[in-house]
């Protein structure tokens, strides 16, 4: 039975290409939530899924992953090629806070655990291929790619495996793509790069990998990122490939993120 109050999921006989989509109200944004839910075709009998949570980035919201990048579709094509197991994407809306949440508490509502809470609930009352054993993945792009690599650091014992494209990596960086004044979100001084998450956590990190494109402004955050962690010995994969911070980028490399996190390696 649901925990939410509310919960609406679209008729599967207007559903196209795998994809659902829920709306909930949730006890953590104290408002209405919005998932896009890939659900690979194919499945001939009940069958329990894992699940990858691929965060969006600024200015976006849950079909972003979807109809910018065609990401169920990557899916399904490696499905269907024998490269990934079945899987289920869910791809939230970061809760629709000004130009981008970050994914973290806010002191008006809580944008983290409605990720880590809300967005697994509301899937599992949504789909049931989700068991209460279903493994966990997490994955995103720019403030997406910050949001997986700090949620996976904070909740390392939930996830499989982290993956991030093209991340913000340190939280002043934000300040570069939003209009609102980021200084006012409750962050603490502990938590404002991913290194100094990941670090904290390096005990329990499921296996770990990120990627950049070699034009993105974002690239000297993430070989910095890559730098300190090979210094601290944490284990993790990077590479970087030709590209800016884009789509046409974000669609080619999450076939990586698809690979790394049910195999727990790299193309």
């Amino acid at each position: 039975m649901s925990s939410f109050r509310t919960i609406e999921v679209s008729d599967p006989r207007f559903e196209r290409d795998g994809l659902r989509h829920i709306t909930v109200k949730s006890p953590h944004l104290k408002s209405r939530g919005d998932i896009s839910l890939f659900v690979p075709s194919g499945l001939s009998k009940p069958t329990t899924l894992p699940t990858l949570i691929l965060l969006h980035g600024v200015y976006g919201s849950h079909w972003a992953w979807s109809l910018k990048g065609g990401a169920h579709l990557t899916a399904q094509a490696l499905i269907d090629s024998g490269k990934i197991p079945p899987l289920l994407l869910a791809m939230p809306s970061d809760g629709l806070w000004g130009d981008g949440s970050g994914y973290l508490p806010h002191l008006q509502a809580d944008f983290e655990k409605w990720i880590m809470d809300d967005v697994p609930a509301a899937v599992a009352a949504a789909c049931p291929h989700v068991g209460p054993d279903s493994p966990l993945y997490i994955a995103g792009l720019s403030m997406g790619g910050w949001g997986a690599l700090r949620l996976g650091a904070r909740y390392p014992d939930r996830f499989e495996a982290i993956s991030a494209h093209s991340a913000i990596t340190r939280w002043s960086e934000m300040k570069d793509f939003v209009e609102e004044d980021i200084d006012r979100i409750p962050i603490p001084d502990t938590e404002r790069t991913a290194f100094q998450l990941l670090q904290a956590s390096r005990a329990q990190l499921p296996p770990l990998r990120f990627d950049c494109g070699r034009e993105d402004p974002l690239l000297p955050g993430n070989r910095l990122l890559h730098q300190q962690l090979t210094q601290a010995g944490i284990p993790h994969h990077y590479e970087e490939y030709p590209g800016g911070h884009e789509w046409p980028y974000w669609e080619k490399h999450l076939e990586e993120s698809l690979i790394f996190c049910t195999s727990g390696r790299t193309t």
